[in-house]
């Protein structure tokens, strides 16, 4: 369970047990503050969703808890223990969180079973501060204040949406650093690929236990090939270089680095005269949290067939990107990091490229060529969306460039949760 915040003197409390809370309780721990909410039960009906959707959307801000099953008694100023049902409690926050708000909010549950051991128990809500926020419920939009939530005004709207564009600008600048350092310079025809990743309230030395020590290339390793889980492979397609073939760990300014054998030390590309040379791929680990993806592949000359023409693997662009978000997930899970995340995806010598989508009509006409010789997106994600919605943030990245060459639908599986 994510630790949640009480105070500046209890700022990691993570309760496992119904003794936990009653530990807490009867120590004074808990009061309802601008962080953290408590409630014996959700109402029924619509219009008790809609008021747990306006409970949720006001923690999206800053972030925050909810607490369900634990009741107050107004007049003494005090709590009590109201274990409730849980079956399908959590299941219904969850449906009521993305139902309801708008954008829909992802949110972490745990439930915590009562002693009696008679189905009852509590539910911790995590709400984490949202890279979408604010959140509007029924046609308002929803803050918290000092111990309850209010609506917000036109003002403080604007203010977030201004700091969500501040956030994003500076994803789109680290994105445009990486491009300026391709490793492969004007060498070769290929399109490449950029993928950026940086926690915004993460530690200068976030992962450095992961990036230095003894074992660092093994651990980095391990870590990238936990990201080829059952679940995508089974909706996404692997091009050559993959993640898997970024084997060579190399030191690099701030961090470490995963990379295929023709990009050796210092970033310098090593041509070898070979079939393949053009194709290179590096993964790097920032200490500061930061992670970046670099893929010289995301096109290639696939036969006679193409009039000579290099042909986009968007499926590519799919795949990494999806691979990367759980490479992410798992960074930032080993490095006890639960906050937000700027992400960006970039793309470069896209310019009259169509998509390959098979020798037998790739070329016919029917795919659209693209315009713009680059492409750069980027979007933010809290420690919920990588759990639960990886599919949406890579639609939010890729959406535009798949609907320009005419294949959003094609990945549907991929981009959906």
């Amino acid at each position: 369970m994510t630790s949640i915040y009480l105070s500046s003197t209890n700022p990691r409390w993570a309760p496992k047990s119904e003794g936990d809370l009653a530990a807490a309780i009867s120590g004074g721990l808990l009061e309802e503050t601008h962080y953290l909410d408590l409630k014996e039960q959700t109402d029924p009906g619509k219009a008790g969703n809609k008021e747990l959707a306006r409970d949720l959307a006001s923690f999206a801000v800053d972030g925050g808890t909810l607490i369900i099953g634990i009741g107050e008694d107004k007049a003494n100023r005090t709590f009590f223990l109201a274990p409730q049902p849980l079956k399908g409690l959590p299941e219904k926050v969850e449906q009521v969180a993305r139902s309801l708000a708008d954008p829909p909010l992802n949110v972490l549950t745990d439930a915590i079973e009562a002693s009696a051991n008679d189905g009852t128990g509590y539910l911790i809500v995590q709400v984490p501060a949202s890279a979408g926020a604010p959140h509007m419920v029924d046609g308002r939009y929803y803050g918290r204040g000092d111990k309850t939530k209010y609506h917000m005004s036109d003002a403080e709207v604007v203010r977030h949406h201004l700091q969500r564009k501040a956030s994003e600008t500076d994803a789109l600048a680290l994105l445009q650093q990486e491009i300026d350092q391709d490793p492969l310079g004007e060498y070769g025809e290929q399109s490449h690929f950029f993928f950026v990743a940086q926690p915004t309230a993460g530690r200068s030395d976030m992962l450095l236990d992961l990036t230095s020590g003894a074992n660092w290339r093994n651990r980095l390793a391990e870590l990238v090939n936990s990201a080829y889980t059952p679940e995508l492979r089974a909706v996404l397609s692997d091009f050559a270089p993959n993640l898997s073939d970024a084997t060579q760990g190399h030191r690099r300014a701030g961090g470490a680095a995963l990379a295929s054998h023709n990009l050796a030390d210092g970033r310098q590309h090593k041509p070898t005269g070979q079939w393949g040379d053009e194709d290179t791929i590096e993964v790097q680990f920032l200490e500061d949290g930061g992670l970046r993806l670099y893929s010289s592949r995301l096109s290639d000359n696939p036969g006679e067939s193409n009039g000579g023409e290099q042909a986009l693997f968007d499926a590519a662009a799919v795949g990494l990107t999806r691979r990367m978000l759980e490479v992410v997930r798992l960074t930032a899970e080993q490095a006890g990091y639960f906050g937000n995340w700027s992400l960006a995806v970039g793309a470069t010598r896209l310019q009259g490229r169509r998509r390959y989508a098979g020798e037998a009509w790739a070329f016919s006409g029917m795919s659209a060529r693209y315009t713009q010789d680059t492409y750069k997106q980027a979007t933010g994600a809290t420690w919920a969306d990588l759990n639960a919605a990886p599919g949406a943030i890579a639609s939010r990245l890729l959406g535009s460039l798949l609907r320009s060459l005419g294949s959003q639908d094609v990945f549907a599986k991929a981009l959906s949760d």
